[in-house]
Order: structure tokens, then C-alpha cells, then sequence
């Protein structure tokens, strides 16, 4: 699905969200990337296959105070 040079990860990849996107939606929250990933604004995604990748934002760290 890809034509850029060099290629973009595919879908199936671990760095797949590396991908350029295509079509952009930020008031709907999506992304469709050129591998055919879509990319929620929560980080969720939808892969081309249908399967659900679940949210993944990293937990907030917090620093705690000497007391």
C-alpha cells in the first residue's frame, strides 16, 4: 500500500504508528495511516484486518515530596 521510499512500516509492524498518515481528522479524532492503520486520538487503533488495538498512552509519572 505504501509508495514512499523508503517504505513505511507495515501494518502488522511494532512501529507501525511510524507510518505517514494520509487523511487527517483531528475533529473527529483519527488518523488513517498509509499502511491502513487507524489511529485514534486516545492512541487506540484499528488495523486493517479489523483487529483492536487498545488505547495505550503511557501512565502520567508522579514525583513524590520528601517529607
Amino acid at each position: 500500500m505504501c509508495a514512499h521510499n523508503p517504505p513505511c512500516p507495515t501494518a502488522m509492524a511494532p512501529d507501525r504508528e511510524a507510518a505517514r498518515p494520509v487523511a487527517l481528522r483531528p475533529e473527529q479524532g483519527w488518523s488513517l495511516l498509509c499502511n491502513g492503520v487507524l489511529v485514534f486520538e486516545d492512541t487506540g487503533e484499528l488495523l486493517p484486518d479489523g483487529r483492536i488495538v487498545a488505547p495505550h498512552r503511557p501512565l502520567a509519572l508522579t514525583v513524590g515530596s520528601a517529607a
